[in-house]
């Protein structure tokens, strides 16, 4: 596949994503979609609920097709899944029956590393998050941050170009969620990955992203694009009381609101 060095790592041009519903009405996923990411760079996603921020991830991956306009990964237009894309959801893709290594290990052999090699590597990637004494371990003997920590060792012994991240942090309580954030950010800046990192809570997002977009209610546009100038390294759990950081949330978040309100009241009018 070619990478074309200095084009970004994903780009959406004018994409919109149409789509059947069950009773057979033609539904708008995305209209008229524009979003560029830079080599290395960290991009979040905010937007009301049901606006399409998972179906932006589902079009670099090439699960879904873009009813128009185009996308292109590294350069050349999406075709499938590209080898150097790693992902990371809500709910974790832990085999329940392998040990904690056994998990680790499942990508690099997959991929066809000689199996002393990959297991060696495994063995690095979870003393990299601190997991180490734990290989032997199965998925439900783990806490729910620990089981984080296996997945984020999971992805990154791959050594993804780009990750794509849904939500991944939404079910871990907040001190948890705070340790998993210097975690990611620490990982990131060595791996000099390109992230997409789609989230409902807006903090978060201004934590860890270089650029924020905000969603417009379905069908989702790019509303607008806001660039998150503090300084890294950045210490996700100090970074939240300054004053850089409290400006740069409200903004986003009174152009945010008015989004959330009226994606509510569509849901209510459907229902009603």
């Amino acid at each position: 596949m070619t990478d074309h060095n200095d084009s970004p790592a994903i780009e959406l041009i004018n994409v919109s994503r149409r789509f059947l519903t069950p009773d057979g009405k033609s539904m708008t996923a995305l209209r008229d979609f524009n979003m560029s990411v830079a080599r290395g760079e960290f991009v979040a996603v905010v937007g009301p609920t049901g606006c399409g921020k998972s179906t932006t991830l589902n079009l670099v991956t090439g699960l879904a097709k873009p009813s128009a306009g185009e996308v292109r990964v590294m350069g050349a237009p999406v075709t499938g899944i590209h080898p150097r894309i790693g992902f990371a959801f809500q709910t974790d893709a832990l085999f329940p029956w392998r040990s904690v290594i056994d998990n680790v290990v499942a990508g690099p052999l997959f991929r066809g590393m000689p199996q002393e090699q990959a297991y060696a590597k495994a063995r690095e990637w979870l003393a990299r998050v601190n997991l180490s004494g734990h290989e032997s371990k199965y998925p439900h003997q783990l806490s729910g941050g620990m089981r984080k920590r296996v997945s984020l060792a999971q992805t990154f012994i791959n050594e993804p170009q780009i990750l794509l991240m849904d939500e991944p942090f939404s079910a871990l309580d907040v001190q948890t969620r705070a340790l998993m954030h210097e975690e990611l950010l620490r990982l990131w800046s060595q791996a000099k990955a390109s992230v997409v990192f789609v989230t409902h809570d807006l903090e978060e997002a201004v934590a860890l992203a270089d650029k924020v977009y905000v969603l417009t209610a379905g069908p989702a546009t790019v509303k607008s694009v806001y660039a998150v100038d503090l300084p890294r390294p950045r210490i996700v759990s100090e970074i939240r009381y300054d004053k850089r950081f409290i400006d740069i949330s409200r903004t986003i978040w009174e152009d945010l609101r008015d989004e959330v309100q009226r994606g509510a009241a569509r849901e209510e009018a459907l229902v009603a």
